[in-house]
């Protein structure tokens, strides 16, 4: 089975939880899903801060999920390890980074999974599984003993079956947490232009607006196509830095995976001039996503714009068009499935501002109980 790489046994009773396998468990190596990293990892000396909450509330750890590897990739599929089955449909992938995570809850092997998202790994593999996820504000979790692969965009977050269980995760993440505001009433619709979308997705996400009893206007948001590439440019740079032991040391270059190879020497090339410059347009896109929603309480658009390809079909694909733009900024979104014309669940994103996470959980239940699968 490719969805753990390390089971535990889940005695006694309390919430079921899975760890993606890039944060530290104590007694448990750290592998993320690498064989280069798997031929020499140690045990953890101890959990990462961020699993503090989940031990004094007594979860049961299931075990740590697989990934793609190192966290550098949208698609889930792993050379090494294998690749978790989507439960909607084994042919098709199942999203990534945080695919085990994604599939634990999906198929009923835990009932919150920890994530993270650099640039839409917790939301993409939510909208492939059909489960909801949810990326925090950048630096609320702490990410101390969670092997990095973009530290100024990494995030660590929950996932689950719905909305109260990603809520249930964040208590976990952050004892105190609570779903204790009003529902946002003012989205604003984006629609980034530059990016086709599947019809039947985009108007899934409209009739679950529709359904919901919310005020949905247009809004506009230029410079998102820009927005994803910069962001794309700033995790292949960091992500060199980030592993630049394993690809110094040529055993542990050879190890791994061809695709996380090729990104890595593909990051490698980029110029500190190019990185200055796309760090240099990050706070004016910051500061245009808070225009935005100084008009609307949140936004929303689809999680990702078209339904999982087929496993042969993944490379090369774009994953994170809808997603990447997000974690540029910095800002917390939700990504839950809702119903769709085709076979497969659409999934809707909102998109709130910094500290937002109550806001956006007490929407997104309401989108749920009025359009989505829960």
């Amino acid at each position: 089975m490719t969805t753990f790489i390390t089971r535990l046994s889940p005695d006694g009773s309390g919430i079921r939880l899975a760890v993606k396998d890039l944060i530290d468990l104590a007694g448990i190596p750290t592998t993320a899903a690498s064989a280069a990293l798997e031929k020499t990892a140690t045990p953890a000396d101890r959990d990462a801060p961020c699993m503090a909450g989940a031990r004094a509330a007594g979860a049961v750890i299931v075990g740590k999920v697989n990934m793609h590897e190192l966290a550098f990739g949208a698609s889930g599929v792993n050379e090494y390890f294998g690749t978790p089955v989507n439960p909607l449909d084994p042919q098709r992938v199942p999203g990534g980074s945080s695919s085990g995570s994604a599939v634990a809850v999906a198929d009923g092997d835990a009932d919150i999974a920890y994530g993270s998202d650099t640039g839409g790994s917790i939301r993409v593999p939510a909208a492939f599984c059909g489960v909801t996820g949810l990326k925090t504000t950048h630096g609320r979790v702490p990410l101390d003993g969670v092997w990095p692969l973009a530290p100024s965009l990494d995030t660590v977050g929950p996932m689950a079956r719905d909305v109260a269980g990603v809520a249930a995760g964040m208590a976990l993440l952050e004892p105190g947490f609570a779903v204790d505001v009003a529902p946002a009433r003012r989205l604003g619709r984006i629609r980034p232009a530059g990016i086709d979308v599947d019809p039947a997705i985009d108007s899934a996400v409209d009739a679950a607006l529709a359904r919901s009893d919310l005020t949905v206007t247009e809004a506009m948001l230029p410079g998102w196509l820009a927005a994803r590439d910069t962001c794309g440019l700033i995790i292949d740079a960091e992500a060199v830095e980030s592993n630049r032991e394993l690809l110094t040391d040529p055993v542990k270059r050879d190890l791994l995976g061809s695709d996380v190879r090729a990104r890595l020497g593909g990051g490698a090339a980029i110029t500190p001039d190019q990185l200055a410059a796309a760090r240099a347009g990050q706070p004016a896109w910051r500061d245009a996503m808070t225009q935005a929603l100084s008009e609307v309480d949140l936004l929303v658009l689809p999680t990702v714009p078209f339904y999982p390809p087929l496993l042969a079909d993944a490379p090369g694909v774009h994953f994170t068009s809808f997603t990447n733009p997000v974690n540029l900024a910095g800002f917390p979104a939700v990504a839950l499935p809702v119903r769709s014309a085709q076979r497969l669940p659409a999934s809707l994103q909102l998109i709130g501002p910094p500290g937002s996470e109550a806001l956006l959980l007490a929407t997104a239940a309401i989108v749920e109980a009025a359009a989505g699968l829960a």
